[in-house]
């Protein structure tokens, strides 16, 4: 998170961010309180109160799908300062006009500039970052920052304000509303100016865009279709409507579920309280996940397990289970939503993002309330029932089987969304599941672990020389793991040689060199904050096992290789893996050799692990002399490692340093 907030661009933006959040959560509170305020009677005051809540959402429902448009055809920098403005102006003519009609046209005005800000905002985030491995931690900062500490702070704000607005004039509370609607307008005049002053990188390739973009409806024509023809993007879609309609479906009979629990409003608010407590935990957890389940499958299995924890909720006999189970849904719907928000940053071309961005937050808010709309009319249809569950009273109503059937489906859902976003369909997904939930050794300091993987090894050893060599040029510490004569001997043993007569033998004896080399040398170099460059680290590896093993007819699982590899460097894992792609010529091909099968193995393997974390990788080709590989390698690194590291370089008679 430091080293995010450390890009003074993306730093400002999220200050920015935090701002209008707290600004949105203040609005809500003020519009709604004084909705009540310029009514009378119990009926117009709760229509009132509706009215309000209904604008907000209605601009979503007409206009979301051109937002996305917008974003992504005229300067985004623009589109959020005149916003911006137009919410000061909006806020700020409240409380002059005073009046309930104008109040309802002025909010419905402020969630189309929203509608409008939000997704240009959200794609201009990807570009503002230094690496694409960051964009999952921004998420995070934008999600706590949002729904987090944006809320405690608007609360706090508006109590004080509200107990100010008490001390000064008791007679009239419309006084204290009207000057947190100045307040909040005065705020997003502060933005307007910042994002035009202060982070001019947000326009990024906007006066491009808007020369050569072509019209409104032809963008969403290319939206629409690419959303619908991206599996990628039509499993995330998917995925959103399940999770969001299991949540609209807990939002909406929360009450009457607290009731049948035997509880007040005590339990509701406990179960309110334990559904953020929740989602917090799990955007918390999620990028940890992410470094070992690939993003992809971490959506669809998060929003699995929310739907099997919704079903959790029904069966739920007490409160205390009830909250537990609840708890589990937000954290699974936390980990989803995240995951989904870095799918997007990550994996879909800043030319169609704000698109996306926009279809996916309208489809979120019409989900959620079509599910809170229907909701109460099918929990009405269930009449109550009371039964005993061996002697224990149980009560069986409309909410637990709204709750029961809606966690089924959001299950189905996320099963359907999971299959339309795997690329690795024919692995099981158990095996990464266990593995993403097992704890390898705890990785300490500030360094950066490169592999260079693919081609022939003496094109990976070539190209890892090379390009350590420019990372010193940059005045980049570098680490080169040197194996010695010993560890070459005993490496050539393990997989070339016949020094060891078994298949297993050997792939032990590999493993035992890898996790020697491992904990005696790139461990202390990544601790000390060294770049570490190694040559074939893993991947390459695991298909000299495989070719050696299918040479001796022996029986070796790709999944134990995989294992034994993984528990040998202590999950371990390259933070970059260059990625030479080439195909085999049909010299090595002919030859049928170890080299030969050995590159295929290596390829296929490599470019499947490529396309399932697109971030770890930096795919180049490797047609061409050495000097213009390297010099793809480093222009293709570059952007990700910034700027020179400054470290102590770690001591060790096995390790080549440089600074």
């Amino acid at each position: 998170m430091r080293s995010v907030l450390a890009i003074p661009a993306f730093r400002r933006l999220w200050l920015v961010t935090a701002v209008s959040s707290t600004g949105d959560w203040l609005s809500l509170l003020a519009l709604t309180s004084l909705a009540t305020q310029l009514t009378t009677g119990y009926q117009a005051q709760s229509f009132a109160l509706g009215g309000v809540v209904a604008t907000k959402l209605l601009p979503a429902l007409l206009l979301g799908p051109f937002a996305g448009a917008l974003a992504d055809r005229f300067d985004r920098r623009r589109v959020m300062v005149v916003c911006d403005l137009l919410r000061f102006g909006l806020f700020i003519s409240i409380p002059l006009v005073g009046s309930l009609w104008w109040l309802f046209v002025a909010t419905f005005l402020i969630e189309i500039c929203a509608l409008f800000w939000i997704p240009a905002k959200d794609a201009a985030v990807p570009n503002l970052l230094r690496r694409p491995d960051q964009i999952e931690t921004a998420n995070q900062l934008a999600l706590v920052m949002t729904y987090g500490v944006a809320v405690i702070t608007a609360s706090g704000l508006f109590t004080v304000i509200s107990s100010a607005g008490s001390l000064i004039s008791s007679t009239s509370p419309l006084i204290t509303v009207y000057v947190a609607l100045i307040i909040n307008g005065s705020a997003y005049l502060l933005i307007a100016i910042t994002v035009w002053f202060r982070i001019k990188e947000i326009s990024g390739r906007g006066a491009r865009r808007q020369e050569e973009a072509p019209s409104l409806i032809h963008l969403l024509r290319e939206g629409f279709r690419f959303v619908g023809s991206t599996p990628l993007i039509r499993g995330l879609v998917i995925g959103i409507i399940g999770a969001f309609a299991a949540g609209g479906a807990v939002i909406a009979s929360a009450k009457l579920y607290s009731a049948s629990l035997g509880g007040g409003d005590a339990a509701y608010s406990v179960l309110f309280v334990s559904i953020f407590v929740g989602l917090a935990v799990g955007m918390g957890a999620a990028p940890r996940l992410a470094r070992r389940l690939p993003h992809n499958r971490l959506f669809g299995t998060a929003i699995v397990a929310a739907g099997l924890s919704l079903s959790l909720v029904a069966l739920a006999p007490h409160l205390f289970l009830a909250i537990i189970a609840v708890g589990l849904v937000g954290g699974f719907a936390g980990i989803a939503f995240l995951t989904g928000l870095t799918i997007i940053g990550a994996q879909v071309a800043d030319e169609v993002r704000g698109r996306v961005v926009a279809f996916v937050q309208s489809l979120v808010r019409i989900v959620l309330l079509g599910s809170m709309s229907m909701v109460p009319l099918l929990v009405g249809l269930v009449s109550a029932r009371r039964v005993e569950v061996f002697g224990y009273p149980f009560v069986i109503d409309g909410t637990r089987t709204v709750m029961l059937a809606g966690g089924l489906v959001a299950a189905a859902v996320g099963t359907l969304a999971y299959r339309q976003m795997d690329d690795r369909r024919t692995e099981p997904l158990l095996p990464d599941l266990l593995a993403a939930l097992r704890r390898g050794d705890r990785r300490t300091g500030s360094g950066v672990l490169i592999a260079v993987e693919g081609a022939t090894a003496a094109e990976t050893t070539e190209q890892a020389g090379r390009l350590a060599a420019a990372l010193r040029a940059q005045g980049h510490l570098v680490v080169e793991p040197d194996h010695g004569e010993r560890d070459q001997a005993r490496w050539a043993a393990a997989t070339r040689e016949a020094n060891l007569s078994g298949a297993r033998a050997k792939a032990l004896a590999a493993a035992a060199v890898r996790a020697d080399i491992v904990e005696r040398v790139i461990r202390p170099a990544l601790a000390g904050g060294a770049v570490v460059v190694v040559d074939r680290f893993l991947a390459s590896p695991l298909a000299q096992f495989g070719v050696a093993a299918d040479r001796m007819d022996a029986v070796l699982d790709q999944g134990e290789l995989e294992n034994l590899a993984a528990w040998a460097t202590g999950r371990l894992r390259p933070d970059i893996s260059v990625l030479l792609d080439r195909a085999p010529t049909p010299d090595l091909l002919e030859s049928r050799g170890l080299a030969g099968e050995e590159h295929v193995r290596v390829q296929r393997l490599l470019t499947r692990m490529a396309a399932a974390e697109p971030h770890r990788y930096v795919v180049v080709d490797a047609d061409g002399t050495p000097e213009q590989v390297a010099e793809r390698v480093f222009a293709g690194l570059l952007p990700i490692l910034g700027g020179p590291r400054v470290a102590e370089p770690p001591i060790g008679p096995d390790a080549r340093t440089h600074s």
